[in-house]
């Protein structure tokens, strides 16, 4: 089958979003099927054989990580070029308009998932007015396709109860390979701690940006006088928070990838997760993967991932006495941190990327196949 799929984020960015589409690029490509990817330019031109269609576009005011690349014609030249059987668009918002339209002028099925949670990001951005709007502006695009996805039950149901129809869950994945916990080292304990790894080690890996609430660690950081923050990541709100953590033993580390990263998870004691904004928390899945425990809001998809007492500690969004509760009770029960450790990896262990790939791949063929039906008919 040929896949065209059109995202708003690609390489070289990091970000859960990306994970996803790379995994899932890499394993439809092994299985036979020929991918192109529509995005920004990030100045790759391939990715494991599938071809990079790059849009140039100009970085987003508020958030210079992400590039904004309008739709052009050129686009339709190489979707003639390719002949693809099926369109994917990922949050369509601007660049993905072009997946739209262009499903629609070609007759080409078109299936469209959802994986970033826009109308809370507003909050964030001091936005919040504009949050029906964009509802209105996610029905108005979802409801083109013939199948939404989701990556968790919460946004299923959420999405369904604000107009956006054929909706299915795309199951979570994540690489156990990558992520293990057999690459606990002290060496990065050490640097992470920052030359301290005896001192209790608290976790966050992901984008430094408003909408992830990383200011709320600070209090569980301060409840603990003995513990070390490690900030894994990058992004537009890092110079307030080196600000706000200041006067705390708070290690910005930057980005980690692969192996180091895999080795930054296996090696802390926890892993903090205030997020409240998470359509799934790919990032959780990895931390459970290397055998680190997670203390996480019970938000969004997070209740997918972590099931109370059991793989991880989950705390109610606005109770930052429960994340403080959750996190000094997991470094004091190493019994209970032990199984913790053991129930998280045995969870990741459920869900490889390949059987991720395989359901999508199942959900792309109805999709073509119902399409062929109509118009048989």
């Amino acid at each position: 089958m040929h896949i065209a799929l059109f995202t708003e984020t690609f390489l070289p960015k990091v970000d859960g979003i990306v994970t996803r589409l790379r995994h899932t690029v890499e394993h439809l490509q092994r299985n036979g099927d020929q991918v192109l990817i529509v995005s920004p330019d990030g100045g790759l031109k391939e990715y494991k054989g599938a071809k990079i269609y790059g849009v140039s576009g100009f970085p987003l005011p508020m958030y210079p990580e992400l590039k904004l690349a309008l739709p052009r014609p050129s686009i339709g030249i190489a979707l003639e070029k390719f002949q693809p059987d099926l369109i994917h668009v990922v949050n369509p918002a601007i660049l993905g308009l072009a997946g739209l339209y262009y499903a629609k002028m070609m007759h080409i099925p078109l299936v469209a998932s959802y994986h970033t949670h826009l109308p809370q990001y507003l909050q964030h951005y001091g936005l919040g007015m504009l949050e029906p709007v964009m509802w209105e502006l996610i029905k108005a695009a979802h409801n083109q396709a013939q199948l939404n996805l989701c990556t968790s039950t919460a946004m299923v149901e959420e999405l369904k109860e604000h107009g956006v129809e054929r909706l299915d869950l795309w199951q979570r994945g994540v690489d156990t390979e990558t992520f293990q916990p057999e690459l606990a080292s002290l060496e990065m304990r050490s640097h992470l701690s920052q030359g301290h790894p005896e001192s209790p080690l608290l976790l966050y890996v992901g984008r430094l940006s408003p909408e992830k609430e990383i200011e709320r660690i600070k209090p569980v950081l301060e409840a603990i006088p003995s513990a070390r923050l490690a900030l894994v990541g990058d992004g537009p709100h890092r110079s307030t928070l080196e600000k706000h953590f200041a006067d705390t033993p708070t290690h910005f580390v930057g980005y980690l990838t692969g192996k180091p990263l895999g080795s930054a998870f296996a090696s802390a004691d926890a892993f903090i997760f205030p997020s409240r904004t998470e359509t799934l928390g790919l990032v959780l899945l990895e931390a459970m993967a290397a055998g680190c425990p997670v203390v996480a809001a019970r938000s969004g998809g997070i209740p997918d991932i972590v099931t109370d007492g059991v793989n991880g500690y989950l705390f109610e969004p606005a109770d930052d006495q429960g994340a403080i509760v959750a996190t000094q009770r997991l470094l004091e029960q190493q019994e209970e941190r032990d199984s913790l450790r053991q129930k998280a990896r045995e969870e990741a262990e459920r869900w490889g990327w390949s059987a991720a790939t395989r359901q999508l791949q199942s959900y792309y063929k109805a999709v073509v196949a119902s399409q062929s039906m109509s118009a048989a008919a």
